[in-house]
């Protein structure tokens, strides 16, 4: 994301999409926690970006759109598709073997303050300033605290899992610096060569290391899953992202970041019997502070109130 991005006032249209988008974000972990008792993460990943990356492509072939045909922008697709889809969707359901969708929604939610980082390191025109700074400051404090009860009780399972969703943040914030060059071609064809790059590269894996012929067959209620993973919280949700972008602008976007944790943690608690513990509950508190102090408008917001 720029800091070049204009900032447009949101219609009640635009802020409605914005709360679907949240809604079908923050459901990919309520989906991935369902499939994850039965499937294991790589055949998670391949159903997801597989039937995504049809679904795209039928979409682009409907609005009478083509691919391209240029090897350096395919070469460009896989890159993305590494960084964007298929390590950080196999750290977070990997992660999501032991620990609760909620929190690891809201370890996601520090995307931004890892992008902060980055942009400072890789791109001239967004280094961090120092309200950028104090929002990864406490960002950071937020994290050490939802993870310092883990860590403090030893290197276990919940620690390592933690620090996968970490990592998949880290790798969005990659993607986000890498996906700069994209611009200016069609956002679906760029959201269907990556799908369709992540998909090249996670169907050998998959194959060799999860081995899914060898396993039963999964419920209805995972299959079930699998798909909405991949048509509700995936292929519909970069329809929806890209027409935000268009009318409302990148910088608008990012407020989704706060949304996605409330949705997912609403969807946990719901149907999954979730609780979260007060250090949790306090650390994303912290971190939606951080994320505020980036963003910048909830404190100009104040002071034109005041």
């Amino acid at each position: 994301m720029s800091r070049l991005d204009p900032v447009t006032r949101m219609s009640g249209s635009d802020w409605l999409l914005l709360i679907v988008l949240s809604v079908l974000w923050g459901g990919s972990f309520f989906f991935a926690k369902i499939a994850i008792a039965e499937l294991p993460p790589l055949t998670i990943v391949l159903g997801r970006v597989v039937i995504a990356a049809l679904a795209l492509h039928l979409l682009i072939v409907a609005t009478g759109q083509r691919m391209p045909g240029d090897l350096r922008l395919w070469r460009d697709f896989l890159v993305m598709g590494l960084l964007n889809n298929a390590i950080p969707f196999s750290l977070i359901f990997w992660g999501q073997k032991e620990i609760a969708s909620g929190l690891a929604s809201i370890l996601n939610a520090t995307t931004p303050l890892f992008a902060v980082l980055v942009a400072h390191a890789c791109t001239v025109e967004e280094k961090a300033t120092p309200a950028k700074l104090l929002g990864v400051a406490l960002g950071i404090g937020g994290v050490a605290l939802m993870v310092g009860v883990d860590f403090a009780a030893g290197l276990g399972a919940h620690l390592w899992s933690e620090l996968a969703v970490l990592g998949a943040a880290l790798s969005y914030a990659f993607a986000g610096v890498f996906g700069r060059r994209f611009r200016g071609k069609p956002p679906l064809v760029v959201a269907a060569g990556q799908l369709t790059g992540s998909s090249a590269l996670i169907l050998p894996l998959a194959l060799l290391i999860d081995r899914p012929w060898t396993g039963t067959l999964p419920s209805g209620a995972t299959a079930a899953s699998v798909i909405a993973l991949a048509l509700l919280s995936t292929a519909l949700a970069y329809v929806i992202f890209f027409r935000i972008l268009a009318r409302a602008g990148a910088t608008n976007l990012l407020l989704v970041t706060f949304l996605i944790p409330v949705s997912a943690l609403m969807l946990g608690v719901a149907f999954l019997g979730e609780v979260l513990s007060p250090h949790q509950l306090a650390g994303m508190v912290l971190i939606g502070c951080g994320l505020a102090a980036i963003d910048g408008r909830p404190l100009r917001i104040l002071r034109a109130a005041t």
